[in-house]
């Protein structure tokens, strides 16, 4: 339910479109969605140039009001002022109480620079609060992506002036708390908003095994990822590893990489001797992602202990823990607020491949520690990390950080 100060109109600024990637659909949706069930209004506005079909579309996605931009011409050179302006426009469009910005960064951080600078001169405009999910900067995301040196020296600026002169922050992550708070010095104003879940069906995995040959009653070891979190020569040692252990046991990855990783892994199977077992998938439509996640016996979450890793705040395990799979992570970052250790799943040091190995090979022959460990994960995490709790937090966190609204 909602406070008794009355609703607020808020606009979530987001950093790209609804499609291919996953920040809207995974944090900014279901946020927006739990803060109107408290009574709230909230408007995401988009850009989207990573689904340009929708340019100009104005959509509901789960009750929430989508304002997808129209893109100009030019190209991201000419065009970027073009869209930060029209984000600008589409925001105060809607008369909000606050604007809150999802990453530091792109065409919504242009928006929202510009209307810190203005309040800073007196123009009345709401206030600007930002949202970071992972870091941007050095060591950070921008060494991952395929920016251009003048793109890095703008993301890696407008991260470090956003996060000290917005309003107030949320951050994903116990890593990305410590490190804004530093960026912010007194100031405080922070409220740790990880990735959350809601309760949802579970999935059917018949149809996943037939699709994928997998036979009934093979054991299966899920991989659910995107590649560059990790080693690849780790994966190919657990996967080898669990292979010679548990020759039965099959291998079903979920997840398309950024580097052509799957012929890597496709010729270190034939090398290493377990290509026989392999599945891939590659990248699964969300509705069907509860069915794949079904038919696993276990997942393995290899995460790399480095700056980015540390930052993020991982919403594939998150899902994995939804749907009961049981867990075998490294303790790095937010893997260690999601998984109790032998509680809720089991944490591995960071890069070692064979305590990962021997983990997933003893949980393969333990039926019945599989299932404790998936209903003890799935049910820790629904009720620690569930959007509904977090949105009532974030109430709470606006009314705080601006004492003016009503």
């Amino acid at each position: 339910m909602s406070d008794n100060r009355g609703p607020m109109q808020l606009v979530f600024l987001a950093p790209f479109g609804i499609r291919p990637k996953g920040t809207v659909l995974a944090r900014m949706v279901p946020l927006a969605a739990a803060l109107q069930a408290l009574g709230h209004r909230v408007v995401i506005i988009a850009p989207p140039y990573t689904n340009p079909e929708d340019s100009g579309k104005v959509e509901q996605v789960r009750g929430v009001r989508l304002v997808n931009v129209s893109l100009p011409k030019g190209g991201k050179l000419l065009g970027a002022p073009v869209l930060a302006w029209r984000m600008f426009r589409a925001a105060l469009a809607e008369r909000p109480d606050l604007v809150h910005l999802f990453k530091p960064k792109g065409y919504g951080g242009l928006a929202a620079m510009l209307m810190i600078a203005l309040r800073a001169v007196g123009v009345r405009l709401p206030s600007v609060l930002v949202d970071t999910d992972d870091w941007e900067g050095k060591g950070g995301m921008n060494d991952l992506q395929p920016y251009c040196g003048a793109e890095r020296a703008v993301f890696a600026f407008q991260e470090n002036w956003l996060l000290p002169h917005a309003r107030a922050v949320t951050v994903a992550s116990r890593a990305l708390e410590t490190m804004t708070s530093e960026l912010r010095g007194r100031d405080g104003k922070l409220l740790y908003l990880p990735n959350c879940v809601e309760d949802g069906p579970a999935g059917d995995p018949g149809g996943v095994r037939q699709k994928q040959w997998i036979p009934s009653g093979a054991p299966v070891v899920l991989l659910y990822t995107r590649f560059f979190e990790f080693s690849q020569e780790k994966l190919h040692g657990v996967f080898a590893e669990i292979h010679r252990r548990v020759p039965e046991a099959y291998f079903l990855v979920v997840g398309k990489g950024r580097h052509d990783e799957e012929t890597l892994l496709l010729e270190a199977a034939a090398r290493l001797g377990f290509a026989s077992v392999l599945r891939l998938a590659g990248w699964v439509e969300p509705a069907q992602l509860p069915d794949y996640f079904a038919a696993a016996d276990l997942a393995i979450y290899p995460f790399a202990d480095n700056l980015v890793n540390r930052c993020k705040c991982p919403a594939k395990l998150t899902e994995l823990l939804r749907a009961g799979v049981p867990v075998i992570g490294d303790r790095v970052g937010q893997v260690a607020e999601y998984i109790l250790d032998a509680e809720t799943g089991i944490l591995c040091q960071p890069d070692d491949w064979q305590e990962m190995a021997d983990r997933a090979v003893e949980l393969l022959q333990d039926p019945e520690k599989r299932t404790v460990l998936g209903a003890a994960g799935r049910c820790y995490l629904l009720e620690h990390f569930n959007w509904s709790l977090f949105a009532m937090q974030l109430q709470r966190f606006y009314r705080e950080a601006l004492p003016e609204l009503k």
